[in-house]
């Protein structure tokens, strides 16, 4: 058994150490709302944060993730409420809404480094993770409204 905390919850997990810390998260805790995307680490999709950094969720196995703070999409606000899912509501980013959780993780790392981002900032740390619908202008209106204090 490997113990987990995930938003300041813990869970003994029963799997081997290999196994990707996203299924874990969305097949035996059920909290889906970090996504599965590539697979491979390259889109984002189940972008969570692992001791308040970005991370795949895909590429971290089990073992890797014992003994750390984990904080997935449910985690960032119980109610919803986080400065970046207000945000994200007011620009009307989403479309099919998919990637949307990764996106605010990974914007919810940026911010908690650099409150204050600039747009150069902003784009870069923003470029890894892939939206099918393109809402990319809309992405970065909104983290720019929470840095604006809006």
């Amino acid at each position: 058994m490997t113990t987990l905390v995930i938003n300041g919850r813990s869970y003994s997990v029963d799997a081997p150490d290999d196994t990707p810390l996203l299924w874990i998260i969305r097949e035996r805790l059920r909290l889906t709302g970090t996504k599965y995307g590539c697979g491979i680490g390259q889109c984002g999709a189940c972008t969570v944060h692992i001791d308040g950094a970005s991370a795949r969720s895909c590429g971290v196995s089990l073992g890797e993730a014992a003994g750390h703070k984990i904080t997935t999409i449910e985690g960032l606000d119980p109610q919803g409420k986080h400065p970046l899912q207000l945000a994200w509501i007011a620009e009307q980013v989403p479309q099919c809404g998919y990637c949307q959780p990764g996106q605010i993780m990974q914007a919810a790392a940026l911010l908690a480094q650099k409150p204050k981002a600039t747009d150069a900032e902003i784009v870069e740390a923003m470029k890894g993770n892939l939206c099918r619908c393109a809402a990319y202008l809309r992405i970065k209106r909104a983290i720019k409204r929470v840095v604006q204090g809006g």
